[in-house]
């Protein structure tokens, strides 16, 4: 082997050891404020029901309620798939595994709702349901009957309903410590949040009965959920979201859009509520920048519009919601809300469609990344971490299988989260 030629340079060593003591205190902080994804499972949708209706079949009913409204209005796979417009080559595959969804997991994620779908009761009242709702929980997370996400979503924390969300909070929390302890699963709603003080707030809250019952520091995360339009743009001019994340001191789990709360406050008429609406992209736009690696995730609102009726009505509602949540998708808020079991079959419809028409092309540039093989289109490392984050949502969600994904791009499931959440600085990460 010949003598390696000497590279020639102008700087001595110091200054690259200067340079980086000058930037530690930024690396932390990028290491603090933006950690990545958490590559944890994200449900692809949360059904509310209000506190006092909340059974132990709740969820087992919805999904029942769902495919009677799919044996009635679209009992096969061409009628279902015409009545959406989902491709015919698609239909079979995305008829059957909905049917299969509701069959085994009709809900993702479930908040019992003491806020707007529960309203003001009396204190008693109130304490027994929330109460009631907690040993509810934890014998469906027991029983094995749970969904893989549940909790509860308790009133805000403004002036006039503050000690009555609070004391709730206690209640439901409590209440799952002394039947054994807080599930894997447990996720808090906390509405209408306006000012990062509001968020401070219910994190001294959280704290307090971590340190009450011998809890880890930061064990209960919560949803922040955006309703207001002080939450989107401060008094300052700044970006409150933001700030409000930070609040939440690593507890945040998600934002959730309210797309009727916010619509009326920004003055949109009811006829023109909805999630396609100017307001509520720009609103969303701006939860996805602020939330965008800190490992928050985004979700979108609902649609007021119920698929009941007449099959005509049905039909028209299903395609309604279908082209929202169709649309969401595309821009990344990969999480909705959903108000009626007839949502359900949309809901899943929607999503599995868009997770199996681009599972080939996804496979494919992923496989041509690793392989280096090129092919018409060049991808970076960053957009190899999106086609795994996409492989492994629509794994996670029932749209795909194990073995497709790893027949199409010859990588495990350990290869494809090691894609989708690269170290920090370390997106040249490549499968074994």
């Amino acid at each position: 082997m010949g003598q390696q030629e000497k590279v020639a340079t102008s700087l001595a060593g110091a200054v690259s050891e200067e340079i980086s003591a000058s930037l530690t205190a930024v690396d932390a902080e990028l290491a603090r404020r933006y950690p990545g994804d958490p590559g944890t499972r994200q449900p692809v949708h949360t059904v509310y029901v209000p506190g006092d209706v909340y059974e132990p079949g709740t969820l087992r009913s919805w999904g029942d309620q769902a495919l009677a409204a799919l044996d009635e209005h679209a009992p096969d796979a061409a009628s279902f798939a015409a009545v959406l417009g989902i491709p015919a080559e698609l239909a079979g595959p995305v008829h059957d595994r909905v049917r299969a969804k509701l069959e085994r997991e009709p809900v993702e994620d479930l908040r019992i709702d003491f806020e707007d779908g529960y309203g003001p009761r009396p204190d008693a009242e109130e304490d027994e349901a929330a109460a009631r709702a907690a040993r509810l929980v934890f014998e469906a997370y027991a029983n094995g009957t749970a969904a893989p996400y549940m909790g509860i979503r308790m009133k805000c924390m403004e002036a006039g309903v503050r000690d009555r969300g609070i004391r709730t909070t206690d209640v439901f929390l409590s209440g799952l410590m002394a039947a054994g302890g807080l599930p894997e699963g447990l996720v808090l709603t906390l509405p209408k949040v306006t000012y990062p003080e509001q968020v401070t707030a219910f994190v001294q809250l959280l704290e307090a009965f971590e340190e009450a019952h011998g809890l880890d520091a930061g064990r209960i995360g919560f949803e922040i959920q955006i309703e207001t339009s002080q939450s989107i743009l401060a008094a300052d001019g700044t970006a409150a979201v933001a700030r409000m994340i930070d609040a939440a001191q690593g507890r945040a789990t998600g934002l959730h859009y309210g797309t009727f709360d916010y619509s009326a406050c920004v003055g949109v008429s009811a006829a023109y509520q909805a999630g396609d609406h100017p307001a509520a992209d720009h609103a969303k736009a701006v939860m996805q920048v602020a939330a965008a690696g800190t490992g928050v995730r985004v979700s979108d609102g609902s649609t007021n519009v119920l698929p009941v009726g007449p099959a005509s009505q049905v039909h028209e509602a299903w395609r309604l919601h279908y082209g929202l949540t169709r649309r969401a998708l595309a821009r990344a808020y990969y999480q909705g809300w959903d108000m009626h079991p007839g949502h359900l079959p949309t809901r899943y419809a929607a999503v599995y469609t868009f997770y199996r028409e681009g599972l080939e092309p996804a496979a494919a540039r992923l496989a041509a990344y690793v392989a280096k093989a090129g092919g018409d289109v060049m991808d970076e490392p960053a957009t190899a971490k999106a086609l795994s984050g996409y492989l492994l949502r629509g794994i996670d969600c029932g749209a795909l299988d194990t073995a497709e994904v790893a027949r199409l791009t010859g990588l495990t499931r350990v290869d494809l989260d090691a894609f989708a959440s690269p170290r920090r600085g370390d997106l040249t990460v490549t499968a074994p």
